[in-house]
């Protein structure tokens, strides 16, 4: 690469947790340069899977057909609905009335599929949700679940945010009775840190009877898989919850780049998973796609970072145009457009040589060029797996809404 520059309620949840940022931010940290995924035998040429495949990864966990449906909505969505665009939001909607319509589980109360551990995987949160409800499920960089056990002396329903594995999780419980066969009541009575590092667990000190009606409510599941791997449920504030026992390869790799944790042996077990259900030959996609991780991180020069597609979002058009795009500041941006031309099966040659700063209808040229190779490991409707600049692996998301069926 040659650069120049000549300028100068899971029915119910609660707030403790501190607010952290959106994974999208960046980072200015000096360059390093760990050969990450060189030697991994799942990430290799010309394993690139088209999208055709997607049911096929979904079909693997006894998925039917509407329940794929709402899976592939829900892909691509961040921060388990915080960020979903209108489009976003009306697909799952659409999606999710189907399968209330659809005949599941009778009385999924009464079934034993409704046990267990389930990971929140979207919920709508109304203005009206409760204190407890706007925090729980707003942690973004913790995986969120919740456990269902009707069937004991003690029946209980229980939140649960994941710090990791190593640091352990924050368990909130609620005394639990079934109403009838889709309601379940709740109330909150307590809650615990338990940590990896201590053999004991550590109370949090939350008054639930001072709370009174706020530390009650009811959860309907309005849809219960017959495989007992899919479940929606809906809220007393109104709230709508869709919750997974299994989840699809590409669902996993976005909850690993999400919460931070294991993202290397994600992206393994993801190319490595479609590796044997083909090697077709795909193309760029054009589209709106936005980087959500790569394997290095960021050189302390922004505008280096931006001109590689280290950050920022890639713009992709069918004529041969790719563009880089990346707010910086107080409404700037920086745009650099260039050409991609196909070298070999799912490898491209970019040249990035015509960059600027945009603020509003004005623009301030800078004169750089930037040449890379990119080559192709995953790509689909919704996800793409790319290797570029300095042989960095790329994560990336389409954002348009706009992919061909």
């Amino acid at each position: 690469m040659a650069l120049k520059v000549y300028t100068t309620n899971l029915g119910f949840q609660w707030n403790p947790t501190p607010t952290f940022s959106p994974i999208f931010k960046t980072r200015n940290l000096r360059y390093k340069s760990p050969k990450l995924f060189e030697s991994s035998s799942s990430i290799r040429r010309n394993v690139t899977v088209n999208g055709s495949n997607v049911v096929d990864e979904q079909q693997q966990v006894s998925f039917n057909e509407q329940e794929n449906k709402l899976i592939e909505a829900l892909i691509g969505i961040q921060g388990r609905g915080r960020s979903a665009s209108p489009q976003q939001l009306s697909d799952v909607d659409r999606a999710v009335q189907v399968l209330e319509g659809f005949e599941g589980v009778q009385e999924p109360t009464s079934s034993s599929l409704i046990e267990g551990r389930w990971q929140l995987m979207f919920t709508t949160r109304p203005q009206t949700a409760s204190p407890i409800q706007r925090t729980f499920v707003g942690v973004d960089f913790f995986s969120v679940f919740q456990e269902v056990y009707l069937r004991t002396n003690d029946p209980r329903v229980s939140n649960i945010i994941k710090f990791s594995d190593a640091i352990g999780e924050l368990k909130v419980e609620a005394a639990a009775s079934i109403k009838d066969g889709k309601r379940i009541l709740f109330q909150f009575d307590r809650a615990a840190f338990s940590f990896k590092f201590l053999p004991f667990k550590v109370p949090y000190p939350v008054p639930f009877r001072l709370l009174g009606d706020e530390a009650k409510g009811w959860l309907d599941t309005t849809y219960l898989s017959p495989s007992g791997d899919l479940r929606i449920s809906r809220g007393n504030k109104g709230t709508t919850f869709v919750l997974q026992k299994k989840t699809v390869p590409r669902q996993r790799l976005i909850s690993a780049i999400s919460t931070g944790t294991g993202v290397r042996e994600a992206i393994d077990e993801f190319i490595s998973f479609h590796q044997n259900l083909s090697r077709d030959e795909t193309e760029l996609q054009e589209g709106e796609w936005q980087m959500i991780w790569s394997s290095q991180v960021e050189t302390d020069s922004w505008i280096e970072n931006a001109a590689n597609g280290l950050m920022g979002k890639q713009v992709v058009k069918e004529n041969g145009q790719i563009k880089f795009l990346v707010d910086i500041f107080l409404g700037l941006r920086f745009s650099m457009i260039g050409k991609f031309v196909k070298s070999g099966k799912n490898l491209y040659e970019l040249t990035m040589d015509d960059a600027v700063i945009l603020g509003g209808p004005f623009g301030y040229p800078i004169e750089m060029e930037s040449k890379f190779n990119l080559e192709l490991l995953y790509s689909d409707d919704k996800i793409r797996i790319t290797r570029g600049y300095n042989n960095i692996v790329f994560v990336h998301l389409r954002t348009d809404g706009s992919s061909k069926k």
